[in-house]
């Protein structure tokens, strides 16, 4: 695969968890983007970041690894790691991509993830069939569906279950029941960039950038909040004229 598979591991034992870090690093096509020490963690982190795969201990205090994975989307995989192999069979019938029987060594966590990055790229081609590249979305506002235009779009605003849509020439916002995790999957990466946890914006609607705030076309000022500004300043060194 051309970019690699965004990563979480679960564990509430800290030498596991440091394991599992350990080979995610080592291994090229994948990127580690958080480590949790429980269930609960993982699913704020959920929250606000985009995550492919899930390296997921079972037996683990509150929330189980099984009764995450029926909470989590659908389109995150999901390889479990436990010492209990009684496990498996419930494993497989919330669709584990995986079972890892602890002990593993290096070579077994790597056919794991080899197993994993192959359904990505056959997903991938499955949905990669010629089409015209779409410039807007549909989405579901006061039981219609509008249709939103990319290039009207100023920015997104998450407010919890719900989505504030900014559009150009247009001084009312629209909401929708969406996240903006689901919504950063469907939108084209070099016309949108997420920027705080509550916020994507439209990178053709920047007016200014001032220290830490991006000052938007309709005026509104946006903080770059900390996990995502070497992401964006990359992106502005890359237009900026030297």
């Amino acid at each position: 695969m051309e970019t690699k598979l965004k990563c979480l591991i679960v564990d509430d034992e800290p030498l596991a968890l440091d394991i599992l870090e350990r080979y995610v690093n080592k291994t090229p096509f994948l990127e580690l983007v958080h480590r949790c020490a429980s269930a609960v963690e993982a699913l704020e982190v959920l929250q606000s970041e985009a995550i492919q795969l899930v390296f997921l201990d079972i037996q683990m205090p509150d929330l189980t690894g099984i009764e995450f994975s029926r909470l989590i989307d659908k389109e995150i995989r999901v390889v479990f790691t436990t010492a209990f192999h009684e496990y498996a069979l419930e494993g497989y019938k919330v669709n584990a991509l995986d079972y890892l029987l602890k002990p593993f060594n290096y070579e077994e966590f790597l056919r794991a993830a080899t197993r994993a990055t192959e359904w990505f790229q056959q997903r991938s081609q499955l949905t990669a069939s010629p089409k015209l590249v779409q410039d807007f979305i549909f989405v579901k506002s006061e039981y219609r569906l509008l249709k939103i235009a990319f290039n009207q779009v100023v920015y997104f605003e998450g407010l919890k279950d719900y989505i504030k849509i900014i559009t150009k020439n247009n001084p009312k916002a629209i909401l929708t029941l969406m996240s903006l995790k689901n919504l950063e999957t469907v939108l084209p990466q070099d016309r949108f960039m997420r920027i705080h946890r509550s916020y994507i914006i439209s990178l053709s609607e920047i007016l200014s950038v001032e220290r830490n705030q991006v000052i938007m076309s309709d005026q509104t000022r946006i903080t770059v909040a900390d996990q995502y500004k070497d992401k964006f300043q990359e992106y502005i060194s890359d237009k900026s004229v030297r």
